[in-house]
């Protein structure tokens, strides 16, 4: 499984409600360089630190004049677009700023200057939402009829306001009064808390253990070194890999339970703060996502785990076990000896994307050689992939920890799609509509992992070889599909624990994803409990409900990539028109004129389907 982080976008999205459209950090150069040092270059952001700093306190010094539109905004059309186009600019370069500081931080994680940075950055989201929290309450009390005439008479609010501002007129219930959302803009900060502190466990301060493999590599564990271990072809390096990470996460499981209690408890503040129903509710609602959405994967993910459970008796009959445990879940079902260099990834890819039409590969061309990515994995650097897009004004940027086999090919062509859905949406999109939701955000991702895939299997030579890419397509749906419906059942189990003002803690929270892992696993699986304690190790549970996303972003991508392959020219344009189309609509509304109703059970049913059939079709070659 992938891990994108989206934490940067988030923050500063919540921070600035009217810019609706901020391009989200999501999840370079396609020549080789030294594993030790990073391969991006910065300076297209900014040449120097000293030029950050000047950009930071130029918003800073903003502030008192955006705050001070509060006086004229209702006052005329003219005077509202005016307000808007200034805290939009404002927001566009404060963006630039937020990029900067955390792409450097997420270079080494140790370098306390860097981490310095990104602290002063989420003081300014906190101050920035200050400055600007009384658009939502000064737009409510105009009311619905005045707004609508303003943004008729305007061009500038029509063409780049309309979308956020019809957004909070929706969200009127949702909305306090000038001085509470300064308050709640202000809390964001400390709020933001939690996940600081699970993230400096994981990065400094847990002293991860040293295993020998029976190779007699020395490998660290932590989470880099875990990724990279815990597929080993030899089982007993397996079984010692799980039990000395998760053993030692298992160490901390009160401090890492309390941090998560903590973050829970924020989220119930302000969701009843905000007078929404629940917290789910709360994530749901600004993007008008239904919560028949959340609900209906999860009926049909349970409803489609004989299904699962079947492709894990496959697995051990393959890996040719006498049981199966957790910790055998991430060998392939047949092992590739082919290596892939960064070059050959994007040979690979390329070639893979053509579908999609000349013009997305000659876009994704250009863009894989300039020096926007990090590709490899070093000591103090970020674990995980991600694709930050934020920076409207420059480009997307990549941090990978690749290997040189498939799994990395896979990343690349992931990550690779977010990039791509980010230049789309910004080359379609004004800035204030470029940035498209979470919900489509892994749909780009995942629909060049399924083409990526159909690509591979008709390259295969062997039936070895074409045995493997099912393998994978097969881990990537349980990965992306299964298991993210699994989290998403954990995430609103735990919330729903908070809000009912239930005992809140590591061992609470160990307990309950342990019945999850059991049921989704199965009765013929083994799960080894000092496992459970995996809930601690997914750092999207700091963002709230955004792991289901994964899940449906995979129904659809599926979908879209079927469609693509099976139909011609209109189908594609229907898929690019989704990339395009940024955040300048709700989500499910995007994907519904393309074609696909997320509000149905019939994506989801469809991706157990296809699940289905490529166990079917690995059956077949082994018969």
């Amino acid at each position: 499984m992938i891990e994108t982080d989206r934490r940067g976008a988030i923050a500063l999205a919540a921070a600035l409600p009217l810019a609706s459209g901020l391009p989200s950090l999501l999840s370079g150069s396609a020549h080789a360089a030294p594993s030790g040092s990073a391969q991006w270059d910065l300076t297209d952001l900014y040449p120097n630190p000293e030029a950050w700093e000047a950009a930071r306190k130029a918003t800073v010094a903003a502030l008192p004049r955006l705050a001070a539109y509060r006086d004229s905004f209702g006052s005329s059309a003219a005077s509202m677009a005016k307000a808007l186009s200034d805290i939009s600019d404002v927001s566009r370069n404060f963006a630039r700023v937020a990029v900067y500081a955390s792409l450097r931080a997420d270079e080494d994680v140790r370098i306390s200057a860097n981490q310095e940075r990104t602290a002063q950055v989420r003081d300014l989201y906190a101050a920035f939402g200050q400055a600007t929290a009384w658009i939502a309450p000064e737009t409510l009390k105009l009311g619905r009829e005045t707004v609508e005439s303003y943004i008729a008479a305007d061009q500038t609010l029509a063409a780049r306001f309309a979308y956020s501002l019809r957004q909070t007129l929706r969200e009127a219930e949702h909305t306090l009064d000038a001085k509470g959302e300064a308050l709640l803009a202000a809390a964001s900060s400390p709020l933001s808390g939690p996940e600081t502190i699970r993230e400096q466990l994981f990065a400094s301060d847990i002293p991860w253990p040293e295993v020998t493999l029976s190779d007699g590599r020395k490998q660290v564990l932590n989470a880099q070194g875990y990724t990279l271990t815990r597929d080993a072809p030899n089982r007993e390096d397996r079984k010692k890999v799980f039990d000395a990470f998760y053993g030692q996460m298992g160490k901390f499981e009160n401090s890492l339970g309390a941090a998560m209690a903590a973050k829970l408890k924020g989220d119930v503040f302000e969701a009843r703060a905000r007078n929404y129903k629940s917290s789910l509710d709360m994530a749901l609602s600004p993007r008008a996502v239904p919560e028949s959405v959340y609900r209906t994967l999860v009926a049909e993910t349970n409803a489609g785990l004989p299904q699962l459970h079947r492709s894990f008796q496959l697995r051990r009959r393959m890996l040719n076990l006498p049981d199966i445990h957790y910790y055998d879940i991430y060998p392939p079902l047949v092992s590739l000896d082919r290596k892939f260099t960064l070059q050959d990834m994007r040979n690979i890819t390329l070639k893979a994307v053509e579908p999609l039409g000349p013009d997305y590969v000659k876009r994704l061309s250009t863009a894989t050689a300039g020096r926007w990515m990090d590709p490899f994995p070093r000591p103090g650097k970020r674990p995980g992939a991600y694709m930050s897009g934020s920076a409207y004004d420059v480009h997307p940027y990549l941090l990978l920890n690749l290997g040189e086999n498939y799994e990395g090919l896979s990343t690349y062509a992931h990550e690779w799609g977010h990039a791509m859905h980010s230049l789309l949406a910004s080359s379609s999109q004004p800035y204030d509509l470029a940035g498209y939701p979470i919900f489509t955000a892994e749909v780009a991702s995942t629909c060049n992992e399924v083409l990526l895939t159909e690509y591979m299997l008709k390259q295969a030579r062997t039936k070895e070889e074409k045995i493997y890419y099912l393998g994978m397509r097969l881990e990537n749906m349980r990965g992306t599909f299964f298991r993210q419906a699994m989290f998403a059942e954990f995430e609103l189990k735990m919330h729903e624990m908070a809000e009912a003002g239930e005992g809140l803690s590591g061992e609470s929270l160990t307990r309950v994803y342990l019945d999850l892992l059991k049921r989704y696993h199965g009765p013929d699986f083994v799960i080894d409990e000092p496992y459970a304690i995996e809930w601690a190790y997914i750092p999207h549970f700091y963002s709230t409900f955004y792991v289901y996303q994964y899940a449906t972003s995979i129904s659809a991508g599926t979908w879209f990539g079927h469609s693509i392959l099976n139909g011609g020219k209109a189908e594609r344009e229907r898929y690019l028109d989704v990339l395009r189309a940024g955040g300048s609509a709700d989500p499910v509304d995007i994907l519904r004129k393309a074609g696909l109703d997320m509000t149905s059970p019939d994506p989801y049913r469809q991706l157990v389907a296809d699940f289905k059939t490529t166990i079917d079709e690995i059956e077949g070659l082994l018969a």
